[in-house]
């Protein structure tokens, strides 16, 4: 999967999925988020947050580099680091 980095405000690095369902964020605090949304146009609601420093955007984002963007973006979840914290489904 290939993610494309895009500007969101606050955000330091904020990249998608192709379909533009889920993404990643790295805050001015270091602290990593994976985002998601029903559809293109709905707000995005924080799936998992977790620290830059237990897990970068980088080495998630290599994590994923060879996994088909799953139909369901809540199958991103199963990449987050085991400690983070898990919003609930809305």
């Amino acid at each position: 999967m290939y993610f494309v980095t895009t500007k969101r405000a606050g955000y330091i690095l904020f990249c998608t999925t192709p379909s533009e369902r889920a993404a990643v964020g790295l805050t001015d605090q270091h602290e990593m988020h994976l985002l998601m949304r029903a559809n293109v146009g709905d707000d995005w609601r924080v799936a998992a947050q977790w620290e830059a420093s237990r897990c970068s955007h980088t080495d998630f984002l290599l994590a994923l580099h060879a996994v088909e963007e799953p139909a369901d973006p809540e199958g991103l979840l199963g990449f987050v680091p085991a400690d983070a914290r898990r919003s609930p489904a809305p």
